[in-house]
């Protein structure tokens, strides 16, 4: 009998290594994972080699619909159990509404890849009712894809928790529907966190001095949702061992939010240079606060040094605002204060931040055309034959709150 029991025991741990053995097989070979990423799926997922139907029909309907290799590695990866579904009666409903509702070409892949988990959720309970939600808040399906785009696991979230709760309530203190609506379309992720988070921030937002009703409220409130209550009194503490007050931190938070998500680093950098190299006071700060969430290096030296050039050569006199050359567009800096003046000061390109700067200014001006000095076109020639960049990605104007 032990022998029976023994022999019983080798041959389970015989087929469920053999089992293994060839899912491992399949994933690499048949769904591309890397050989390390299918040994760990293999351990809770098992795929039989004598019913291999639904795991192929899965990667050929995946395929079919724009998956290039790599998207179904990571989908598979992420969520093996989405080679036993069926692709008529499940994948194809869900994929096909998707696309009708604007998920087309790349996008269906990539919101799958960011967040497999919405294959599992139910088309008639979850998934269209869901959109039904959104379409309030949102001008266009084009606008309802770029929000869960940003914050794909929204579509995870139970619409009558914590999501809907977080809008009524907003709505009933007073919040109305279009600033809702962007706060959604700025910061969709803020509208799912849990409602006690959502009840405290918004008595926080208020207690500040920012009412449901101001054009800020939102965006207050975004911060004081995501950031932890420790986070945020760390940042004060930081701008106050600069000698800011408390009182000019929270003022200087009211009108630029994304402040107290700045790192200490960031922080000090921004501050150290404001103060010490371009001999700010603290009032221009308070003032004009996106100023430290700026790029230093990136935006305000390059700018800096252009200013300090033209000035000290007297190319432009009288008292400037240093606000007007930070915050313009890199078009109408360049056109502004560097092109301008090339012919009087033909070294700018290269104070302006060297040869990466020059082939940007070759390449955003030429983009925007409108280019009237040879001169500077034959100079910035000269200066980008050593290097060059992709235009599309020269010409980019964003700023990041803080990067």
């Amino acid at each position: 009998m032990r022998r029976n029991l023994l022999l019983s025991l080798i041959q389970k741990r015989f087929l469920q290594t053999s089992s293994s053995s060839f899912t491992v097989q399949f994933l690499v070979n048949s769904c591309g994972l890397p050989l390390q990423s299918a040994l760990s799926v293999s351990k809770k997922f098992q795929i039989d080699e004598n019913n291999l139907h639904k795991p192929q029909s899965v990667i050929q309907f995946l395929k079919s619909n724009d998956f290039k290799d790599t998207h179904i590695a990571k989908t598979i990866e992420k969520w093996p159990a989405v080679l036993h579904s069926r692709t008529e009666d499940t994948l194809k409903p869900k994929f096909d509404f998707f696309i009708k509702n604007g998920f087309a070409g790349q996008l269906l892949p990539q919101l799958i890849v960011s967040n497999p988990d919405v294959l599992r959720r139910h088309l008639g309970s979850h998934i269209k009712p869901f959109f039904e939600f959104l379409k309030p808040f949102y001008a266009s399906n084009e606008e309802i894809v770029e929000a869960i785009m940003r914050a794909p696991w929204l579509l995870s979230i139970p619409l009558n928790g914590d999501m809907q709760l977080n809008t009524d309530f907003l709505i009933k203190e007073g919040v109305s529907i279009d600033r809702i609506a962007k706060l959604m379309q700025w910061q969709p992720r803020v509208m799912g966190q849990k409602h006690d988070k959502m009840v405290y921030a918004v008595a926080a937002t208020k207690k500040l001095g920012v009412q449901p009703g101001d054009s800020m409220f939102v965006r207050v409130l975004a911060v004081l949702v995501i950031v932890s209550e420790s986070t945020w009194r760390k940042r004060i503490e930081v701008m106050k061992s600069m000698g800011w007050s408390e009182g000019e931190v929270l003022c200087a938070f009211k009108r630029f939010p994304p402040l107290l998500t700045c790192s200490e680093e960031k922080i000090r950098g921004a501050m150290d240079f404001f103060f010490n190299t371009m001999e700010l006071g603290r009032q221009s700060l308070i003032t004009y606060p996106y100023f430290i969430g700026f790029s230093i290096d990136k935006r305000v030296r390059p700018r800096y040094n252009v200013m300090k050039v033209l000035e000290s050569r007297k190319l432009i006199e009288g008292d400037w605002n240093i606000a007007t050359p930070l915050t313009i567009s890199e078009k109408k800096f360049l056109l502004n204060y560097v092109t301008k003046y090339a012919d009087k000061a033909p070294d700018l390109l290269q104070i302006y931040g060297g040869t990466d700067n020059s082939t940007y200014c070759f390449n955003a001006l030429h983009l925007y055309g409108n280019i009237e000095n040879n001169y500077c076109i034959v100079k910035i020639d000269k200066m980008i034959l050593s290097r060059s960049r992709v235009a599309a990605d020269l010409c980019t104007n964003t700023e990041k709150a803080c990067s």
